[in-house]
């Protein structure tokens, strides 16, 4: 059994990893606010459990045993969303950090509990992928809304992050996934569009927000 400091590293080391599977200790380090020697140190300690490949000088990367173990952490924090939104009425804004405690219980058939009475869903409140008890993860091929031209007609799918102040931004744009969004126009200086969808017939958004905002056509 893996502590909660232990998980938290292999669901970074997850999240951070390129096309390769590989991550900088120095950008585990900035990812979770941690000394080098500390991060040092766990990394050696994760490797001797089979869960990293480390060597001194070079890149980590999860083993397979690793990957499997970060995935179903994220499995259960997911899961874990999606009920306080179903659920529990909790505003999708809300339930990260609760989440973060959550995920850290030690008991499958809790979290299998969960998945049944909320028939099984396939993403979280935020349009990511649920991984299954297996560990796969079936990614969808969304494009950011940034990527979009003046004319295309989208469906808001998901987002990119899930920090309080940008979901309440969400929410006071009254955007929420599922919606189906029109762009109208692109400035080409900045990147700001001009949207609509619903009743609000111009809406502008800046281009990190549109960066931040994935659809599908």
């Amino acid at each position: 059994m893996n502590s909660l400091a232990e998980e938290n590293y292999l669901k970074a080391l997850f999240a951070l990893a390129d096309e390769h599977g590989v991550v900088s200790v120095n950008d585990l380090s900035r990812r979770l606010g941690i000394k080098m020697p500390t991060v040092t140190s766990m990394m050696k300690k994760l490797a001797s459990k089979k869960l990293v490949h480390y060597e001194k000088y070079k890149p980590l990367k999860l083993t397979e045993k690793g990957r499997k173990e970060a995935v179903l952490v994220i499995r259960k924090h997911r899961l874990t969303e999606m009920f306080l939104v179903q659920k529990m009425e909790f505003g999708w804004e809300e339930v990260h950090e609760i989440a973060e405690q959550i995920e850290h219980i030690q008991s499958p058939a809790f979290f299998e509990k969960m998945d049944e009475m909320l028939g099984y869903p396939s993403v979280d409140p935020h349009g990511s992928p649920i991984p299954d008890r297996s560990g796969k993860v079936e990614w969808k091929k969304f494009v950011k809304l940034s990527s979009c031209k003046p004319g295309d007609i989208v469906k808001l799918s998901a987002v990119l992050g899930s920090s309080a102040d940008f979901l309440k931004y969400l929410n006071s744009r009254e955007l929420k996934l599922g919606l189906k969004i029109k762009v109208k126009s692109l400035e080409s200086f900045d990147g700001n569009m001009t949207v609509s969808y619903n009743k609000r017939t111009s809406e502008v958004f800046s281009h990190a927000v549109c960066e931040r905002l994935l659809v599908i056509d």
